[in-house]
């Protein structure tokens, strides 16, 4: 029964970290975006078009 418990236990928790790799992912992903966009933008008014 330990032994039952122990494999759920572990189930449950492998679960929850690979779901919070895909948030974390898609999270940087949205925070690259924002970034690219700050670049340009930056880029823009170093060429005089801000």
């Amino acid at each position: 029964m330990k032994r039952i418990i122990a494999l759920v236990l572990v189930s449950l928790f492998s679960t929850s970290m690979l779901t919070a790799c895909n948030t974390m992912a898609g999270a940087g992903q949205d925070i690259q975006k924002a970034g690219e966009k700050v670049e340009d933008k930056a880029q823009d008014c170093k060429d005089g078009k801000c």
